[in-house]
């Protein structure tokens, strides 16, 4: 059943690309010759909606079989939890399509899924026992619902990520200094999520190759532990000692810091820099100029929008989720509410940028590019507590990397 479980995954994913891929075509092809532009984006937009809804039950299988094996929701570990994000990322997008029916959306919020699913896959995927902190009914309560919010978010990312390529000033002129550029935080967004489709391919690339080294690491009790590393290390562990010949640390963690997570950090900007700047000499141009001519059809209002319903729909289930089921599970599971454990930290910056976003939205009046900004900065608080806080960072919350 893991075996089955884990080809349905990989068929859903398959499914996203190609749904993906429907998406693009119901875009990009609206003026080719002898073809009505509307019931061309029409068309491709329902065959790439089918193919993602196929690919969302594909996925579905792949949790509830997942599920019946591990006897615990799929949602302990970095690759289960990343997989689960995918999941609700496509659900949340299924659901505003057939709301919208923007083909455009789904070439921009499917993608974001299809990461997700990515990413998850170059961690563990064996079935492990639960630690004793995650043996509650909270796992599935805290953990689904925090999921499900975030997952709602990304599509007010993609929507905002949308409107800013829609209506940002390409032209901008030189004289403005290139930190006060639209164009260059548009790019730096970007940026960010190639940074997460660079790392998967180091990663494929170096695991293809059966490229590792293990480090030898002294306990303070006089014990050698032993750390694996499956990337070149750009960041060695604390007082580790390299065991092969191999390429070496350029230099260590520091001793609060998991050198191996560090590491997955750095080879994850470092690709996601080198990645960019290949598309972009290969295409000669900015990534968001390359795709405004795309979504030039578009009214900017309806983007807002969805970007704004999106993060409306998704905030409080994500303060549920959380802040306030995570608050009981740690009362119960450790004894205290709250801890300032890094993760809880950032969970609580992240809510607070959301209540801002939606303060200043009702009250202020901030619609347009000012949402737009905010939605695409919050979905990378996220991603900022998902990747580097949950890889980088030691704390309570550490069982949930590789």
């Amino acid at each position: 059943m893991i075996q089955l479980s884990s080809n349905l995954l990989l068929i859903a994913f398959i499914l996203y690309m190609f749904g993906s891929i429907a998406f693009v075509i119901s875009v990009t092809g609206r003026r080719w010759r002898n073809r009505a532009p509307e019931d061309h984006a029409r068309r491709w937009g329902w065959i790439g909606f089918y193919l993602t809804l196929a690919g969302f039950f594909s996925q579905l299988g792949f949790i509830i079989l997942r599920w019946m094996v591990s006897g615990h929701s799929p949602t302990s570990n970095m690759f289960e939890f990343m997989a689960f994000l995918g999941f609700t990322i496509i659900l949340a997008f299924i659901v505003l399509y057939l709301i919208y029916r923007i083909p455009a959306l789904g070439m921009f919020a499917v993608p974001v899924g299809m990461i997700m699913i990515a990413y998850a896959s170059v961690f563990p995927k064996e079935i492990m026992p639960l630690i004793p902190a995650l043996q509650s009914y909270w796992l599935y309560i805290h953990v689904t619902t925090a999921a499900l919010g975030e997952g709602i978010f990304a599509i007010g990312f993609a929507a905002g990520l949308m409107y800013l390529i829609r209506t940002v000033d390409q032209t901008e002129q030189s004289s403005i200094t290139w930190w006060k550029r639209k164009t260059t935080w548009l790019e730096f967004s970007i940026s960010v999520v190639l940074m997460l489709v660079g790392f998967i391919l180091m990663t494929t690339l170096f695991s293809t190759a059966g490229y590792e080294v293990t480090y030898q690491i002294p306990n303070e009790d006089g014990n050698v532990r032993e750390m694996t590393y499956h990337l070149p290390s750009i960041a060695g562990p604390h007082n580790g000692q390299q065991m092969e010949v191999a390429f070496g640390p350029l230099f260590e963690a520091p001793e609060w810091m998991n050198g191996r997570k560090l590491n997955t950090m750095l080879w994850s900007i470092l690709s996601g820099i080198v990645l960019y700047w290949l598309i972009r000499l290969l295409i000669r141009k900015r990534l968001s100029a390359a795709m405004k001519p795309w979504l030039n059809d578009l009214d900017p209002d309806v983007i807002d929008e969805i970007s704004y319903r999106s993060i409306a729909i998704g905030f409080p289930i994500f303060t549920l989720g959380a802040l306030i089921f995570a608050m009981i599970w740690a009362a119960e599971a450790w004894g205290r509410f709250w801890g300032w454990d890094p993760k809880e930290v950032w969970a609580l910056i992240t809510w607070l940028f959301y209540s801002a976003y939606l303060h200043l939205r009702l009250s202020r009046g901030w619609h347009g590019s000012k949402s737009a900004w905010m939605a695409v900065l919050g979905f990378v608080f996220v991603l900022f507590t998902l990747v580097f806080v949950n890889l980088v960072i030691a704390g309570l919350h550490s069982y949930a990397g590789v």
